[in-house]
């Protein structure tokens, strides 16, 4: 069973605001996108309500935020740990082993990734984009040989007539 974590509904008023200006969103705009009234958001701000889920959700969703930040600043959720005790996860030996994906499918999730994080997975990149340059090759081989291959097994045309 959760434990709730007893957190001022002002610190919540408080969060919210924050990310409001920073959305730079008025009250009366927030209250019309998130579909809540504006008294009762510039009540939720004050620290005088505390909202529900469903309310915090619609609020999350109109600022572009993550509801569950919003759940942990009202109570409703604890905070996750730090993870710090947990193996990190190696999304580039994620992306290299799923058998789901080609080679260029890895390649390009593996640049996306990389501009995301602002690291180069080096080595393990390079490998995929090898891969999917080798993949490519072999497959251009493999038609041309198709392609020789049928025409030499085509029967012979028949000769042209003789001009009159």
């Amino acid at each position: 069973m959760s434990k709730f974590t007893p957190i001022s509904v002002h610190d919540l008023g408080e969060y919210l605001r924050e990310q409001r200006h920073s959305a730079q969103l008025s009250l009366r705009q927030l209250s019309e996108v998130a579909g809540i009234s504006n008294p009762y958001l510039s009540q939720i701000e004050r620290g005088l309500k505390k909202p529900s889920a469903e309310i915090l959700q619609a609020l999350a969703k109109a600022l572009r935020i993550s509801a569950e930040s919003l759940y942990v600043r009202a109570g409703i959720l604890d905070e996750r740990p730090d993870r710090g005790d947990a193996p990190p996860v190696d999304v580039t030996d994620a992306i290299l082993a799923d058998p789901r994906l080609n080679d260029r499918q890895r390649a390009v999730l593996l640049d996306v990734y990389e501009s995301f994080v602002g690291e180069p997975a080096a080595s393990k990149a390079s490998m995929a984009t090898k891969a999917s340059k080798t993949s490519r090759a072999s497959k251009a081989t493999q038609a041309s040989t198709a392609t020789k291959d049928s025409t030499d097994t085509k029967a012979p045309s028949a000769p042209n007539p003789a001009p009159k």
